[in-house]
């Protein structure tokens, strides 16, 4: 960090390589290593490779949204700034407490998480021990400074890389007779005549799957507003997103769909309390690795603290860019002496000490609620990237703004950020299309997969009926670039 940043300011501190690796880890974790073989199960390699491609579409226009938006505005404050500027203040208010809440309760979620998986190695200890423990860890991480989160999730991305390309290079080397004998054919991918199985519920299950299982990539919106170079670093991991997606998603299941027939059982038991049947371990002890259950968990471990971290760093950036702008509390505005906002960093880990009542109702039970409450926000925040971006391409024409001025130019446009709105609109919609198959509605599902929707709609509208806010026209949007530091 250059001396001359004032003391009340966040400090432009990740380099290059912490922006690549915070794209290239935003979106691998358990939902690679473990939901892909359920959604194999269900689907059929065809159907989840199908699922996954249409979402990683979807991911690729949003991220080159917000790249637009980062690299010509770049600010910690990200949802909740555009928000404000470019629909109305009422909405940035809504999508940044939406966006804060999200990842504060993933936090806890990920804690819960991690006692039970480190529980494989030592099952009799206390889940109120690992929680307080990976709590500290993450608490410290991004207390000592932004570059001290940048350089973690560093080195958790590169385990998960590592891990990711290894897995597909023994696979295809598997596939083909290389490694582990006879070449497998197509007999386990086309299984029953067909990749596609379980009809067109089975797919939207694995479409609403594969949507939380890329929750995470927009974090680089975030991180850009404490980038050294913005304008360098965003558009060169947001270009990465689409090939990242390509090689870690769809490869892997190809390999899984070819290797491990759709009806073995194991697939279906790939959850937090059966590491020992993750696809990437079924793989890796077919290839004759004995010891991949033990190094599967380890790697999921390092997942789901990586998710947290992110979760603790982007929540805080973002809770304390909405005090600044007076969507929040004032006291959430204030920096340390490192550049850190340390009260909102200490109000973010309050949120995640939910995690210990892990120890009092078991780790799986609140899991599961966690992550219930929270799975449905990471689509609202894709909306309001969508909705953001757009209104800002079109107040940056009307001002009479020539496209040539924008370091970063999303391709596509509007086809871009409509395409990914609308299929923001269908994983909502169907969240939980399971509750009205039955022969009786699921209410208690319904709430528990719906809730934060009308939660949004009730802060959004509740904001602009006590503020009189109202949609800012696009010639009176603000475009301002402010000089960096900008807060």
């Amino acid at each position: 960090m250059s001396s001359k940043q004032p003391a009340n300011s966040l400090r432009q501190s990740l380099k290059a390589r912490h922006m690549t690796m915070i794209a290239l880890g935003g979106s691998i974790g358990t939902g690679l290593f473990l939901a892909s073989g359920s959604a194999i199960s269900s689907a059929g390699p065809g159907g989840a490779i199908l699922a996954y491609a249409a979402i990683g579409l979807m991911v690729y226009f949003l991220m080159t949204s917000l790249g637009e938006l980062a690299t010509y505005m770049p600010d910690s404050g990200s949802f909740s700034t555009y928000g404000s500027r470019f629909v109305s203040p009422a909405f940035g208010f809504a999508v940044g407490w939406n966006f804060w809440y999200n990842w504060a309760v993933t936090i806890a979620a990920e804690l819960s998480a991690a006692t039970v998986i480190i529980k494989y190695w030592f099952p009799n200890s206390p889940s109120l021990l690992w929680s307080f423990l990976f709590l500290a860890l993450m608490f410290a991480l991004n207390a000592l400074s932004a570059k001290g989160y940048g350089e973690s999730e560093y080195w958790f991305a590169i385990i998960k890389v590592a891990t990711v390309i290894l897995f597909l290079v023994l696979g295809v080397m598997m596939i083909f007779g290389i490694f582990g004998g006879k070449p497998v054919g197509f007999s386990n991918f086309n299984l029953g005549g067909s990749p596609f199985h379980g009809g067109f519920f089975a797919f939207i299950g694995v479409f609403m799957a594969a949507g939380f299982s890329f929750q995470g990539t927009e974090l680089i919106g975030v991180a850009a507003g404490e980038s050294e170079d913005p304008r360098r670093n965003v558009p060169r991991a947001i270009r990465q997103v689409f090939w990242r997606i390509l090689l870690f998603y769809i490869l892997a299941i190809v390999v899984i769909g070819f290797l491990i027939p759709y009806t073995n059982p194991n697939l279906l038991k790939t959850d937090l309390n059966n590491i020992g049947v993750s696809p990437f371990t079924l793989v890796f002890e077919k290839a004759g690795l004995a010891f991949a259950a033990s190094v599967m968990n380890a790697v999921i471990l390092s997942s789901v603290l990586s998710a947290g971290n992110s979760g603790m760093y982007s929540s805080t950036r973002v809770l304390y860019a909405m005090a600044k702008d007076g969507l929040a509390p004032k006291i959430f505005g204030k920096l340390s002496s490192r550049g850190v906002p340390i009260n909102a960093l200490i109000m973010t880990g309050l949120i995640g000490m939910l995690a210990f009542l892990a120890s009092l109702f078991g780790d799986g039970v609140v899991y599961n609620w966690l992550l219930n409450a929270s799975g449905m926000c990471g689509f609202i925040n894709w909306l309001g990237i969508a909705v953001c971006h757009y209104r800002f391409r079109r107040a940056f024409i009307a001002q009479g703004h020539s496209l040539d001025e924008l370091p970063y130019r999303a391709k596509w446009f509007p086809f871009g950020p409509i395409f990914a709105f609308i299929l923001c609109i269908v994983a909502i919609a169907g969240q939980n299309t399971g509750a009205f198959t039955g022969s009786k509605i699921d209410w208690y599902g319904l709430l528990v997969s719906y809730v934060s929707v009308p939660l949004f709609i009730v802060i959004w509208l509740g904001y602009k009926w006590v503020k009189g806010s109202k949609l800012i026209p696009l010639k009176e949007c603000d475009l301002t670039m402010h000089e960096r530091p900008n807060r």
